[in-house]
């Protein structure tokens, strides 16, 4: 990597933790191989080669770093992180449908349901592995309340995401689920791992938290306004696929009857009809929803920064500081 031409600080990340990552891959690589089963890699590589940016399984390598961590077991967790993520990944794709992730066909649409859902499963099941592995019995803990908290996530936003009754408490709680679950794990399970004490790594599960948090709603900000090419979805996509998500949260409640009427035949109920999605922008635009979204994300943004205080002044401290900002930096 070309360090003159490294600007984001994700990538100035990826590059101080350069050697660790390549453990991490190298151990993915050995532990996603099924002797019986070819279909495990094949499917699997198809979603963990696909250039994501490895953010997760580099927050714990990162809070090991903090902390000097000497020994190789925050590769592990790292390479659990990451398990962790795919799987939910190929599980969404099949819940919602999904034809296209990150660009690229979704691997329920390459080869199908079944076999992302099973894949998705004995990933889950190395990812146990892997924990086991560091004999700490809170890593475990950590990590497996983390998945826990994934699976009710999604099941929660499964109930609210078409429901106009969803209030902005039931969307954080849908977002700390399957978004800032795995992020405050993440950095979590790298400081236990590191020795630090109890005030650093709650400072580094608020971290994570927050950041999660600030991530997502800026995610759910970019499905109105962001560009295509950047992102690798359409915009409107969550309109188009009924997902109430915290733009329309705020904008439906302030609507009036006729705009509620609009929200429930297109979000309850589902049929929506050519110039329905510029409408809905329309209505954001006239109570300034996506403007208060974006001032939501900041805040978080903030509140992540303000955790990292308490950890040891270093430079993969500015990093993450400068992560928390490069993650609401994009909806400017």
């Amino acid at each position: 990597m070309d360090s003159a031409t490294i600007s984001k600080p994700h990538e100035r990340l990826a590059e101080l933790l350069e050697t660790e990552l390549e453990g991490v891959n190298t151990l993915i690589r050995a532990r996603m191989a099924s002797r019986h089963a070819p279909r495990i890699p094949e499917v699997t590589a198809h979603l963990v080669e696909a250039g994501g940016k490895r953010l997760r399984p580099m927050l714990t390598l990162a809070a090991a770093r903090l902390f000097d961590y000497p020994g190789d077991h925050h590769i592990k967790l790292a390479a659990t992180v990451e398990f962790i993520h795919t799987a939910t990944l190929l599980h969404d794709d099949v819940v919602d449908e999904s034809g296209q992730r990150r660009g690229r066909p979704t691997a329920n649409l390459l080869w199908d349901n079944k076999s992302s859902v099973l894949v998705g499963d004995y990933l889950f099941a190395r990812s146990f592995q892997l924990m086991v592995e560091t004999e700490s019995l809170r890593v475990l803990d950590i990590l497996a309340n983390a998945a826990a908290t994934i699976a009710e996530g999604e099941v929660l936003q499964m109930t609210a995401a078409s429901n106009l009754a969803t209030s902005e408490e039931v969307y954080l709680q849908v977002v700390r689920g399957k978004t800032a679950a795995l992020f405050s794990a993440a950095t979590e399970v790298g400081g236990v791992i590191s020795g630090a004490s109890e005030a650093q790594v709650q400072a580094l599960f608020d971290f994570g938290d927050a950041l999660g948090v600030a991530f997502q709603i800026a995610d759910d900000l970019l499905d109105y306004q962001g560009d295509a090419a950047a992102t690798g979805k359409n915009v409107g996509d969550d309109f188009r696929e009924r997902k109430l998500t915290l733009p329309v949260i705020k904008a439906v409640a302030q609507a009036t009857q006729e705009e509620r009427a609009f929200w429930q035949r297109t979000i309850e109920r589902g049929r929506q009809s050519e110039g329905d999605l510029e409408h809905a922008l329309a209505l954001m635009g006239k109570y300034g929803t996506l403007e208060a979204t974006r001032a939501d994300a900041n805040r978080w943004a903030d509140k992540a920064k303000a955790a990292l205080d308490v950890l040891p002044d270093c430079e993969i401290r500015h990093l993450l500081s400068d992560l928390t900002d490069y993650v609401v930096s994009r909806l400017n």
